[in-house]
């Protein structure tokens, strides 16, 4: 879906720093609570749909506070590797000694997000001890045809957490060789009753991608939209007071 380029620019939204952006899930979600979005990621991702700058995520935040270039964003959103210490790289392939043999980089992002002073978002998946689960956020929560339960670290403010409604089944696919059906489909892998691109696109939310690996990472727009939209009410009521 391509977004109307007078709204990516409008000047009168607040301006969103993206780390770790992929292809723009989260950013779309951000865009929608009425941001405007600017993203970094260390691959060249030509499906993003905001303005880009391709580097490593932590550098170029640590050129931003150094220039003072970061007093033009209002807020960071940062979803940083996930499969170091995950668990479903431990749980799953620990066997295979493939667990906890990524790179971790949860705290020192979070330690230069402190460093700007702005208010931001970190996302991981399920099993991440090195994360606070200030906000926990799954698909079934916004009607989608995922689960994708992440956590989110918040740096600055707070909102409360929404309801968790009880899962309409299981997720599509094959468990140790017995294949279930149900209301889900795995936003991971590629196999094992996994799901087409068109069946992940609309599962996900996410239209203007038809890259698997793009899809696999990404988060849906929704949850971001949700997040967004709380920072957005929570500043007018500050503003207010």
């Amino acid at each position: 879906m391509t977004q109307p380029t007078d709204i990516r620019r409008d000047r009168h939204r607040p301006l969103l720093l993206d780390l770790f952006c992929c292809a723009g899930g989260a950013a779309t979600g951000y865009l929608r609570a009425g941001f405007r979005v600017h993203g970094c990621d260390t691959a060249d991702r030509p499906n993003y749909p905001f303005a880009y700058h391709r580097g490593d995520a932590l550098e170029y935040l640590a050129h931003l506070i150094s220039t003072g270039e970061i007093e033009r964003f209002a807020f960071v959103h940062a979803s940083p590797p996930c499969q170091a210490k995950c668990s479903l790289t431990i749980g799953t392939n620990q066997s295979k000694g493939w667990g906890g043999t990524h790179e971790d980089l949860v705290a020192p992002t979070r330690a230069l997000l402190d460093m700007t002073g702005l208010p931001y978002a970190i996302e991981q998946p399920n099993g991440r001890a090195e994360i606070r689960k200030d906000l926990w956020l799954c698909g079934e929560m916004f009607g989608l045809g995922v689960i994708r339960h992440r956590n989110f670290e918040l740096g600055g403010w707070t909102t409360p957490q929404p309801d968790h409604p009880r899962h309409r089944g299981r997720v599509r696919g094959y468990r140790h060789g017995e294949f279930h059906d149900g209301p889900y489909v795995a936003p991971y892998g590629n196999g094992g009753g996994k799901p087409s691109i068109p069946e992940l696109q609309a599962a996900m939310g996410i239209d203007w991608t038809d890259v698997r690996e793009e899809l696999t990472e990404a988060i849906p727009p929704a949850y971001t939209e949700h997040i967004g939209t709380a920072f957005l009410a929570t500043a007018a009521m500050e503003v207010a007071a």
